[in-house]
């Protein structure tokens, strides 16, 4: 099948990064009403806007492309802080547990941005070209990274906005344009990542299958030597590459999956502090308490209070 890329030129006559992220901030920001990430009529397109600075909040991010176009966030991964504006694209290729705060926004500029799920069935595909059989193996994957947003990503993510106004559009063009944004993020200097996580048989690709069981089965005993033979690995190599992956030990990945888990419950069902403890896989009530005061700064009850009487939302 063959990919669609079309020139930056079609979409600016100047075709300068500062006018792409203005015009492609407009765009998002015709087809956001309210706060927050909202879906689109477009399958795995999401487009998001918040209209104040926020709270540091837990999330889960999934495999995605973040293109930003407006204001600025600071996403926090293990011991590792991408700062993004909207000169910068995030990319994030396994599931990471993360902190993230909203440092710009207001009523008049907005937060702005548009996120893209990425199918990794469709980036094998699209690696299969002749452009990219050549490719040099990668080592040393990060889940998580930020680059500058090519000119040509910027007018691919314009056009694509464009079909929320034709939605006829959206079946046929729809899936080409977003493998055109997938095409000049892996021809781009953050590439490699992807790459190597899509790539089947790299140890990239083994330990993100590591992490990937290690999320669905946050609340069950962590055995490191069980993650170790899925991935097919020692297990002294296996925590180089997870770390290096995730920028934390299986470990922490595990905890931090388990307390914003626990968190979600406590806020969105007002479940209590010690049956969300032992819902998300703790035996002792009061080691959770401690972890999760150490981690969002708060105990539970005092959390959920503060973030009630703010109106803050549970995820960001």
């Amino acid at each position: 099948m063959p990919i669609a890329v079309q020139s930056a030129a079609v979409e600016s006559p100047r075709s300068e990064p500062a006018a792409l992220s203005a015009l492609l901030a407009r765009k998002i920001a015709a087809h956001t009403a309210g706060e927050g990430p909202v879906p689109t009529a477009i399958p795995g397109l999401l487009l998001s806007r918040r209209s104040a600075i926020s709270d540091c909040c837990s999330a889960a991010y999934e495999p995605e492309l973040v293109v930003f176009a407006q204001g600025a966030k600071r996403i926090t991964v293990g011991g590792t802080t991408h700062l993004c504006d909207r000169s910068t694209f995030l990319l994030t290729s396994v599931d990471l547990p993360v902190v993230s705060q909203i440092t710009q926004a207001s009523i008049t500029h907005p937060f702005l941005c548009l996120v893209i799920k990425l199918d990794m069935p469709t980036v094998r595909e699209i690696l299969s070209q002749q452009e990219f059989l050549a490719a040099p193996a990668s080592f040393g994957a990060r889940g998580m990274a930020v680059g500058t947003t090519p000119i040509e990503m910027l007018a691919a993510c314009s056009r694509l906005l464009d079909l929320l106004d034709t939605p006829r559009d959206i079946p046929f063009l729809g899936s080409l344009l977003q493998r055109e944004i997938i095409y000049r993020l892996l021809q781009s200097p953050l590439g490699k990542n992807l790459r190597a996580i899509a790539t089947l048989g790299e140890q990239s690709n083994r330990t993100a299958r590591a992490v990937a069981w290690l999320k669905a089965n946050y609340d069950k005993p962590l055995r490191v030597e069980d993650l170790a033979s899925l991935a097919q690995m020692g297990v002294s190599t296996f925590h180089h590459h997870f770390r290096s992956l995730t920028a934390m030990s299986p470990l922490q990945y595990q905890k931090r999956l388990r307390l914003h888990a626990a968190r979600l419950h406590i806020l969105s069902t007002g479940l209590d502090a010690a049956s969300a403890a032992f819902e998300v896989g703790y035996e002792s009530a009061s080691q959770f308490n401690r972890e999760y005061s150490r981690f969002f700064g708060q105990p539970p009850i005092r959390d959920l209070k503060s973030r009630r009487l703010a109106g803050s939302p549970t995820l960001d």
